[in-house]
């Protein structure tokens, strides 16, 4: 006969019961245990069990070294829930990875689209530095374009002169420069006075309102050349100084 209490299960806690139970359940149709309670007596199976055990794992009872008697069930139970255990063990740690991955995953993206914006940024840094240069490139070619071209005759170095003269302030006319010139020198920059007093003292008239040199470097203004036979340096200097002595070239109508 089957004992109502199996021995050795009073020991097992309510984790092991709880194993015992769903482990009884599942096999209970399949399941023909055989006794040995310290070796006296077998209790045998009915036919018909025999063949539904054939796959059954068959549990037997077996002395312990205090005497007692514990079941092959027992091990089973502690093999099943130590199973368990590293199971739940394993699903925590690829809960860990696969966090982990998620976490690698995000900061690389992160990256990606912090590297993705500075490289926009120094696009548009870029764009708009070649942008400003262009720019400035055009508005120095129409700078370039703009700047007048004066030809080289008294009329091109009278209004050249007027120009220098407008920006520095120089007051004088077109009509009053070309008079003054044509009676000095009829308009021949290279012209030069040998015989008056300046000429006797070694400081003779030159260019085309007939400068003396001293004169001339009083009187030069910067940004023409320093050349007394320069006809645009020579009608500029000369301007300058009738500006100071006599306020304009317009005023001048003989030597002066």
């Amino acid at each position: 006969m089957f004992s109502s209490r199996t021995p050795g299960l009073s020991r097992l806690n309510k984790t092991h019961k709880a194993s015992i139970a769903g482990v009884a359940a599942a096999g209970a149709a399949a399941l023909t245990l055989t006794l040995v309670p310290g070796g006296h007596h077998t209790a045998e199976a009915k036919p018909e069990a025999r063949v539904k055990s054939s796959a059954a794992t068959q549990v037997a009872w077996t002395p312990t070294a205090d005497g007692k008697q514990t079941s092959n069930v027992q091990a089973v139970i502690a093999k099943q829930y130590t199973n368990s255990l590293d199971s739940q063990a394993n699903v925590h740690s690829v809960g860990i990875t696969k966090s982990d991955s998620e976490a690698k995953a995000k900061a690389t993206a992160k990256a990606k689209a912090e590297a993705k914006a500075k490289a926009k940024a120094a696009a548009k840094a870029k764009a708009k530095a070649e942008a400003k240069k262009r720019e400035k490139t055009t508005s120095a070619g129409r700078s370039t374009v703009r700047k007048p071209v004066y030809p080289n005759n008294l009329d091109g170095w009278i209004r050249e002169s007027l120009a220098i003269m407008k920006k520095h302030g120089i007051p004088g006319s077109y009509n009053g420069i070309h008079r003054n010139v044509i009676r000095e020198s009829s308009g021949n920059p290279n012209a030069i006075n040998l015989w008056d007093i300046n000429a006797q003292n070694g400081i003779p008239s030159k260019g085309l309102l007939q400068v003396i040199p001293p004169t001339f470097k009083t009187y030069h203004v910067k940004g023409t050349p320093n050349n007394i036979y320069d006809p645009v340096s020579n009608i500029v200097a000369a301007c300058n100084y009738a500006a100071d002595k006599y306020g304009s070239m317009d005023n001048v109508n003989s030597a002066y």
